[in-house]
């Protein structure tokens, strides 16, 4: 069995030597070019599991090379050597479809997690029957047969081939978490832990020692040394959850740790190496984040290296029939459940605002008031949509007193209005008196009554104001709402 080979592409012939002495360590074959016009050579005349280029080069840029190896050599993974600190080049390569990237001065074991991980997706490619396996249960955590749900799937299989950060954005409920657990198993890091997180769920005071890990004695509590997330999804994937209620001054340590690959513990002196794939989710809009000052732009243009969005459910109305059946099928125990052809009719017609998250919790209900399991229209209890909807569906930004109108009243059964109230347009002098008072006695009253709705379970009260836990609580400590006796 003849040992992969790898191409190096780099004018620095010290550098050459030592990249090809540490592979060849390795038990790898290693072949090397000066510039472009040799590298392309090397690849007419032989098959490469990584080429690793440096981006500047006598007669081009690296970032040539790598577009001309996607465009005819897909299966061959490509890496790139950035010089210290051009974070934008990196990111560059990653969009131009680089596999990973190293900085100078090249870490030799930094260098041989990439080329390992580079042989399991180049080994993947050429047929890889475990990862094969692996991949065929991934397909199934995003189900459906709508074209939407087709491309998606497509995008997911490309981007698990690649080290490149993914940015997923989508509404809430639509499976933002389920997509990324299909990128990471279908990727060469599959065999690797893979780590989820809820950025806004986190207090701000423990962050640090939650993401990094500390050392005995750090602080009051600190009995032992504990591993962070990082250190925990350490050769594997680590999602970034609701990545937009990041505080800035975590923000700054999350930047550091991405760009450096090296994490230090809470109390430690050291910096440690980590190996992890970064994939971020939220249901904001990042960039007008940015643009708000409330997300740091240079996080997130080391984020947004790739972007995947996910299509709300409304936008693939057709899946719903499937989804309900697999739904049904997971509730019902093995005891006999449908849904009758006028209630799938109905829910086809649904906007569902809380997208697959709240199919599920209507199929729940509603098998609770089925007979003999079979659900009708009336067992389904849908609420009457507003017609703001299609505002949020465009994912714009919106604020966060105007949300809770949209979504509340469509609940309908919050604080009923009297029956005699009609709506009456206010005089020119019905003004407030104090605009910021009327304000909050506005917010105040519609957290009351999500709260209301809830009993006062605050997680299901942030969702259903489409805010995050963490702001919902500020609001409730701001506007003094407490919970009643």
């Amino acid at each position: 069995m003849t040992s992969p080979r790898i191409l190096i592409v780099d004018d620095e012939a010290d550098l050459r030597e030592l990249l090809e002495i540490t592979l060849v360590k390795m038990g790898l074959d290693v072949d090397s070019a000066p510039n472009l016009a040799v590298a392309r050579d090397c690849l007419k005349s032989a098959d490469y599991a990584l080429v690793l280029t440096d981006m500047r080069l006598p007669d081009g840029l690296g970032i040539e090379l790598v577009q001309e190896i996607n465009t005819q050599y897909k299966n061959t993974p490509v890496a790139v050597i950035t010089a210290f600190g051009s974070a934008d080049n990196a990111v560059a390569a990653l969009k131009a479809g680089a596999f990973d990237y190293l900085s100078k001065p090249v870490g030799l074991e930094q260098l041989r997690v990439m080329v390992r991980s580079a042989l399991r997706i180049s080994e993947a490619g050429s047929g890889d029957q475990r990862n094969e396996k692996a991949a065929e249960p991934a397909s199934l955590r995003l189900i459906g047969q709508s074209e939407a749900m087709q491309t998606l799937r497509a995008q997911i299989s490309r981007l698990a081939r690649s080290m490149a950060p993914v940015a997923i954005s989508g509404e809430s409920g639509s499976g933002k978490e389920l997509a990324a657990r299909d990128i990471h198993a279908q990727s060469a890091r599959c065999d690797k832990p893979f780590i989820a997180v809820n950025c806004g769920a986190i207090p701000e005071t423990l962050m640090e020692a939650e993401f990094f890990g500390y050392r005995k004695g750090a602080f009051t509590g600190a009995t032992d040394d504990r591993d962070g997330f990082f250190q925990a999804a350490n050769g594997g994937t680590l999602m970034l959850d609701e990545v937009a209620d990041l505080p800035l001054a975590m923000q700054v340590k999350l930047l550091r740790a991405i760009q450096e690959r090296r994490v230090r513990k809470v109390g430690a002196t050291a910096e440690e190496p980590v190996d992890v794939r970064i994939i971020s989710a939220t249901h904001q809009n990042l960039h007008d984040c940015v643009g708000r000052g409330t997300f740091r732009q240079d996080l997130y243009y080391r984020l947004n290296v790739i972007e995947l969005h996910l299509p709300p459910l409304r936008e693939r109305l057709d899946d719903i029939g499937l989804l309900a059946d697999i739904i049904l099928a997971r509730l019902s125990g093995g005891q006999p459940a449908a849904l009758a052809p006028e209630a799938l009719d109905a829910l086809r017609r649904y906007s569902f605002p809380g997208n697959v998250r709240e199919l599920e919790n209507i199929l729940e209900r509603a098998l609770a008031f089925a007979n003999d399991g079979l659900i009708e229209v009336t067992d389904l209890v849908l609420k009457a949509q507003p017609q703001t909807t299609e505002v949020v569906a465009r994912n714009e930004p919106v604020d966060v007193s105007m949300t809770a109108a949209m979504v509340l009243p469509a609940a309908g059964d919050l604080l009923e209005p009297p029956p005699d109230q009609t709506t009456v347009p206010p005089a020119e002098n019905d003004l407030p008196e104090s605009l910021p008072d009327h304000l909050d006695e506005v917010e105040r009253e519609i957290i009351r009554r999500a709260l209301a709705k809830t009993h006062f379970n605050r997680t299901q009260a942030a969702e259903l104001l489409g805010i995050s836990f963490r702001q919902l609580r500020y609001r409730m400590q701001r506007l003094d709402i407490h919970a009643p006796d």
